[in-house]
């Protein structure tokens, strides 16, 4: 299994914050059957810069680590960028990391609210010849009001991650309540775990799995596993059609 989203690196964000840390949740991920991780620790967040050439370094350390401790797991670089203005700017200067190095990045809303130069950001972005991931978009408020907003970025070129934990109801019901619709209305491609630590923030991956096999069939399941292979090797994620999101709840959609 691949984990595309992982807060692994030590003392860099709100993650690990030591090598111990690193490597229980190392060993955690393996537990669950997974092989790969993409360690994206935060930038731009308000709280957190961390750049390209930093990301290799500490990519590269930890790597390291896994092989002197035994531990069968392979880590990527990537980043989660908080959306802003510079974004592809700094890009084009060598401080965004692009997942492994291909063409998808991950872009990270504010909790509330989604900018009003988003589109034409994301715009500019496929114009790069990179493909935007929305992160989490499950725990974004204002698109919980409005499903639309994102029914219309993935019309037009996005893919979005939904996180294990909020499947697994670890945020809640209506966040849980939510991810699965976003399933439904094909309007997410990729699950991943968004882990932070080995306690209140982990990876939770199999049995979100268990979940999906469960509720959609192993089909979908493997949807979503083939398109993280997919974006760890650059190649293009299975995209089906976004159904019409309708905005009021009491037609059972949202």
């Amino acid at each position: 299994m691949i984990d595309l989203h992982c807060h692994i690196l030590p003392g860099i964000d709100d993650g690990a914050q030591t090598v111990e840390d690193s490597l229980d949740m190392a060993k955690q991920a393996v537990s669950e059957g997974i092989h790969t991780i993409m360690a994206t620790p935060h930038h731009k967040n308000g709280k957190y810069i961390n750049e390209k050439n930093d990301i290799l370094c500490q990519v590269s350390s930890l790597n390291k680590n896994f092989l002197k401790e035994n531990i069968p797991l392979t880590l990527l670089p990537g980043q989660e960028t908080r959306i802003y203005g510079e974004l592809l700017e700094d890009y084009r200067n060598g401080k965004i990391m692009p997942l492994n190095h291909n063409k998808y990045i991950f872009v990270e809303f504010p909790s509330s609210q989604v900018p009003r130069f988003t589109e034409r950001l994301l715009y500019d972005i496929h114009s790069e010849g990179l493909t935007p991931i929305i992160v989490h978009p499950e725990r974004n408020s204002r698109l919980m009001q409005d499903p639309d907003i994102l029914y219309n970025l993935v019309n037009k070129g996005a893919i979005t991650q939904v996180t294990a934990s909020s499947l697994t109801g670890r945020f809640g019901k209506k966040i849980k309540k939510f991810s699965f619709d976003l399933i439904n209305a094909n309007l997410t491609h990729i699950i991943a775990s968004d882990a932070h630590n080995i306690s209140g923030r982990s990876f939770h991956m199999q049995e979100a799995s268990d979940l999906i096999s469960s509720e959609y069939g192993l089909d979908m399941l493997y949807m979503f596993q083939e398109n993280a292979e997919a974006i760890v090797n650059g190649h293009t994620c299975y995209r089906d059609t976004p159904e019409k999101v309708k905005k009021k709840k009491f037609l059972g959609i949202f």
